[in-house]
């Protein structure tokens, strides 16, 4: 496969002295999270500070693993690069308009009998993930409903846009949804951890996952009132019809049984 670059970011890592995957390996730089040691060998992130051409910095998020693959029946022995699987699914979803990270980087090499792989996004910047914009209204005080809705409403025109192309992400928790609130009071979301991603040949098998994944890991941030709010509005309905409350009482229901679930295990 040959390696992805970026064409707006082609200068950015010229200017860097990173225009190659040798350079984007050698590169040091600090650990953004410790090394994951696992599957045979490991794999590490990386934020990485780079000047731009006409002044001023950006910021990328370098990933880069070695021996690190998931088996396939194609690949029963090394397997595939994880991160090609998530490259592959990045561009999946840009090419269904679904604003998720931004590729900079893509590439894989074998060194001796050592299999390489280097991916390179570009910064969330100015994106908080809803787990984190929660706990910093636990400093700051909750926004007003109005702007708390706006968020919801940006959270479900994205899932909706997903689910239209038949994509289920498969772990679409509050850590993973990443939003922005702009000057003028817009809202951009993004998702993110794209590698359960798959596709599902019926909208509601994508709605039954991951509305579940949200609702419920989201029970003690947001009310239950904005919660269907946000139901509704993904649905695009005022009122809950029949289909709508038989999605609505199996999400919840499956969230009621999984706290049951881990208040009996403790």
């Amino acid at each position: 496969m040959k390696d992805f670059l970026n064409a707006r970011w082609q200068a950015i890592l010229a200017h860097n002295g990173l225009a190659s995957f040798d350079a984007l390996w050698q590169r040091e730089a600090d650990w953004f999270e410790p090394p994951n040691q696992r599957r045979g060998g490991w794999s590490g992130v990386a934020r990485c500070e780079l000047q731009l051409p006409e002044g001023g910095r950006t910021a990328i998020f370098l990933k880069r693993q070695e021996n690190h693959g998931t088996r396939s029946l194609l690949h029963p022995l090394r397997g595939v690069p994880t991160f090609l699987r998530e490259f592959k699914r990045i561009m999946a979803y840009r090419r269904c308009a679904v604003p998720t990270l931004e590729p900079v980087f893509f590439g894989m090499r074998m060194h001796g009998k050592d299999q390489r792989a280097i991916l390179a996004t570009e910064e969330l910047a100015g994106f908080a993930s809803l787990d984190d914009l929660v706990k910093g209204w636990g400093r700051t005080g909750v926004p007003p409903r109005q702007e708390r809705l706006r968020i919801l409403e940006a959270v479900a025109d994205l899932l909706k846009r997903m689910h239209a192309h038949g994509i289920r992400h498969g772990c679409f928790f509050p850590k993973h949804v990443f939003v922005r609130i702009n000057a003028d009071g817009s809202v951009e979301a993004r998702v993110i951890d794209l590698e359960k991603s798959r596709r599902r040949p019926l909208q509601v098998m994508c709605a039954l996952r991951d509305l579940y994944s949200l609702n419920h890991y989201s029970q003690t941030a947001w009310s239950r009132t904005d919660r269907v709010w946000f139901f509704k509005q993904y649905l695009g309905v005022v009122r809950l019809d029949a289909y709508a409350k038989w999605l609505w009482r199996s999400v919840a229901g499956r969230s009621a049984k999984k706290s049951l679930a881990r208040q009996a295990e403790r």
